[in-house]
C-alpha cells in the first residue's frame, strides 16, 4: 500500500478530555489513572502529552506495524467467523501489567517504535482493498489513543468496513461514549476479578473494567467477548473463577462469551510457570456450570474447547482447530439442527481466511 497523496500525521493532535487543576497542572480525563501533567510531560501511558497548555496525542496517523489477522485471533469468535481483519497498534498503554505479552509495543517509550504510518481514510482503503472486513484496534490499548481509534473506525464505516477494538476497558464515563460509538464489536480483557490483582499486578483497578462491561451490555449495540488470562497462583483459584462467572451471569448475561486463555512467562513475570491445559478446561467447566452458554481456551490446541457448541441440543456449530474452522452448522446464527439461536454476528457461510497472518505496509 502506498501513501500516494495523503496527508502526514500531525505531530501534536489537539484531544478533548482534559482539564487544568488549580496548581497550573492540567489532568488527563480518558482513564482513571488522572495523569496530572505539567508542560512538557507525558502520561504515563507515553502517548497522551501536555503541549501547549493542553492534553495532545502524539501517537494519531502512527502505528508499531499492520498486519492482516484471523478475526479469531482477537479473540472473537462469535463476529463473522473465518474473515480477515486488519490489525494495528501504537505505542503505550495505561496499565502496567508485569505479564504483558505485547510488552516491546505497549510498554515502549520510543518514537521509533511508531516507524509505520497511516492517516483514516489511508487504513479504510488498504482493508478494502485487501479484502478485510474489519479493521482492529490491538497490541496495545486502544483507549489511549482515543482519537485516532475514533476517525480510522469512522472511515472504515465510510467504505462498509467495521471496527474492533481489544482493550482492557480502562476508560472513563464520558470518553467511553464516544471511544466505543463506532465501534462494532470488541474483547474486552477481564484480568482477573479481584482488586488486589489489579492493584498489585496491572497497576490499576477492577471496578471501572466492571463499569465498561455494563456499559457495553447495556447502553450499546457493541458486540463484545471477554478473555481472561488465567496465570497459576494469581487469578486461577476456583473461588475467583465462581466469583467472576456469576457475575457475568448476573450483570451481563448467558450469550457473552469468555476466552480463558494460557499464560506464558513474560516481561516481568519470567519466575511463573505457563498455565497447564487442564486449569484452562477447569475455567471452562466452571463458566458453563454457571450457565454460560459459549466459554472457550485459548493458546493450547484444544479442538473441544476452542470450538462452538449448541447450548441447547450439544451439537457442534462452528468447529475450531486454532484458527482453522472446519465444520459450519449455523443457519441466519441459529443452530442447524434444532433451530435455536446463537448470540453474536454472522453471515450465511464462513470465511475462508484460515490462520494466515500477512503484514502489511502502507508506506511506499
Amino acid at each position: 500500500m502506498k501513501n500516494g497523496s495523503h496527508p502526514s500525521p500531525p505531530e501534536f493532535f489537539p484531544t478533548q478530555y482534559w482539564h487544568t487543576l488549580d496548581d497550573g497542572r492540567i489532568q488527563c480525563d480518558v482513564c482513571p489513572r488522572a495523569c496530572k501533567l505539567r508542560e512538557g510531560q507525558q502520561g504515563l501511558c507515553f502517548v497522551r502529552a501536555r503541549h501547549q497548555d493542553q492534553i495532545v496525542l502524539t501517537s494519531y496517523g502512527r502505528s508499531s506495524g499492520f498486519c492482516i489477522d484471523p478475526i479469531e485471533k482477537k479473540p472473537l469468535n462469535h463476529f463473522l467467523p473465518g474473515t480477515p481483519v486488519l490489525s494495528f497498534g501504537t505505542a503505550g498503554c495505561n496499565l502496567a501489567c508485569k505479564f504483558c505479552q505485547n510488552w516491546d509495543m505497549s510498554k515502549s517509550r520510543e518514537m521509533d517504535t511508531l516507524a509505520d504510518q497511516a492517516m483514516p481514510e489511508q487504513l479504510a482503503q488498504a482493508a478494502l482493498e485487501t479484502g478485510c472486513r474489519s479493521m482492529a484496534f490491538t497490541y496495545n490499548d486502544p483507549v489511549i489513543f482515543l482519537e485516532y481509534a475514533r476517525d480510522v473506525a469512522l472511515a472504515g464505516h465510510e467504505k462498509g468496513i467495521r471496527s474492533v477494538a481489544v482493550s482492557a476497558g480502562y476508560i472513563c464515563e464520558e470518553p467511553r461514549e464516544a471511544f466505543f460509538e463506532f465501534i462494532d464489536a470488541a474483547n474486552i480483557d477481564l484480568k482477573a476479578f479481584s482488586e488486589s490483582f489489579y492493584k498489585k499486578i496491572c497497576g490499576g483497578a477492577l471496578q471501572p473494567v466492571l463499569e465498561t462491561l455494563q456499559y457495553l451490555k447495556h447502553e450499546t449495540d457493541v458486540w463484545f467477548e471477554l478473555t481472561t488470562l488465567l496465570i497459576p497462583g494469581e487469578n486461577d483459584s476456583d473461588n475467583e473463577l465462581h466469583e467472576m462467572t456469576e457475575w457475568i451471569v448476573e450483570h451481563l448475561g448467558v450469550d457473552v462469551p469468555i476466552h480463558f486463555t494460557a499464560f506464558h512467562p513474560d516481561w516481568k513475570m519470567l519466575n511463573h510457570s505457563h498455565t497447564p491445559a487442564d486449569t484452562l478446561t477447569r475455567a471452562r467447566g466452571i463458566a458453563l456450570s454457571k450457565g454460560i452458554r459459549y466459554a472457550y481456551t485459548g493458546n493450547v490446541h484444544d479442538s473441544r474447547g476452542g470450538s462452538t457448541w449448541c447450548h441447547k441440543c450439544g451439537h457442534i456449530l462452528i468447529e475450531r482447530d486454532w484458527y482453522q474452522l472446519g465444520a459450519w452448522n449455523l443457519n441466519s446464527g441459529c443452530c442447524n439442527h434444532c433451530g435455536e439461536s446463537v448470540g453474536g454476528v454472522f453471515e450465511s457461510k464462513a470465511g475462508v481466511w484460515g490462520s494466515k497472518r500477512i503484514p502489511v505496509r502502507m508506506n511506499p
